[in-house]
């Protein structure tokens, strides 16, 4: 398969990456990894990284603006999102040939190549796999920064379940180009006043349900009265994780001037990715997203938390 997404590397002279709406570490690093790495191996290439941009995470890479003519003859590969519905921007459709390079469960295997490998703990990591099986690519600092920074945002800097010896191994790759770690976890990791003073209230105020399952709701008052966005407030979703006695927690966050409320949804072994399918999501079995429609729908989906848990 790796073969195959490097021979169309190769043969096509624009290559458009795409990756999914409200990006996270592993989104970015991802998008942003490849780009530099199929730039620094093809220079004469002409690649673009396309998507909204998310202020929080900045300091990995900005993204490219394009007409919609440069998709005519393009190869445009899609990171790290497991179905269409979720890519951000969707003109991913308009390229010559589309790739879906991913590591969710493959409920949407769209595109003309689906690479996907759920046994790996992020999208970025598969970039490493590429990078390791073709030979084709150099690392340079720029790119394992990038793709260090996913790796770490998936594994939550290492403690997931998903983080396997071949990870650890994939990790040092990148650790051995001597990038500076230092100015990525700094720069990743600082709070704002606001931010603190938020995960100070939802500390004091989240709920625990039936003894196992841990509840976060952020309606748009309270998100303005922080001055947070419901972007930067997924910061937070695992603030109250090593509670005694939590099997599984939620974070619904209500979005501006929209009637959706975003459900993440985290878990310590309860599947959960089965509930966020029933609720416009999906994803890994201890780690989702969801959509709800109103509040009372959220009291659905924390009863079929409950329910998951117990069984």
């Amino acid at each position: 398969m790796f073969t195959s997404i490097l021979k169309q590397i190769e043969t096509f002279d624009t290559i458009i990456i795409h990756r999914h709406v409200r990006p996270d570490p592993d989104a970015l690093g991802s998008q942003l990894g490849l780009k530099t790495l199929i730039k620094t191996r093809y220079p004469e290439k002409r690649v673009f990284a396309v998507g909204e941009e998310e202020p929080s995470l900045s300091f990995l890479g900005s993204m490219d603006l394009i007409d919609d003519a440069v998709y005519e003859e393009a190869l445009v590969i899609v990171c790290d999102t497991a179905n269409t519905g979720r890519i951000s921007d969707q003109r991913f459709h308009l390229g010559k040939m589309l790739i879906k390079f991913d590591h969710h469960p493959n409920e949407e295997p769209y595109g003309d190549i689906v690479c996907v490998d759920t046994t790996v703990s992020s999208t970025s990591e598969l970039v490493v796999a590429l990078v390791e099986e073709v030979g084709d690519f150099v690392m340079t600092p720029e790119a394992a920064l990038l793709l260090y920074g996913g790796i770490v945002g998936d594994t939550g800097r290492f403690r997931f379940r998903n983080t396997t010896g071949v990870t650890m191994r994939r990790t040092g790759l990148l650790l051995d180009t001597n990038f500076d770690n230092h100015v990525f976890y700094s720069n990743l990791y600082k709070r704002s006043v606001k931010m603190v003073r938020l995960e100070g209230y939802v500390l004091s105020n989240f709920e625990v349900v039936n003894g196992t399952i841990g509840v976060m709701r952020l309606p748009q008052e309270l998100l303005k009265k922080f001055e947070v966005t419901a972007n930067e407030s997924s910061l937070l979703v695992n603030s109250f994780s090593d509670v005694e006695g939590l099997k599984a927690w939620v974070f619904f966050v209500e979005e501006e001037a929209s009637d959706k409320i975003r459900v993440r949804l985290r878990s310590k072994g309860v599947v959960v990715n089965e509930i966020a399918k029933e609720h416009d999501g999906g994803g890994h079995p201890v780690a989702a997203g969801a959509t709800a429609y109103s509040w009372e729908e959220t009291k659905t989906v924390v009863q079929k938390l409950v329910q998951a848990a117990s069984e």
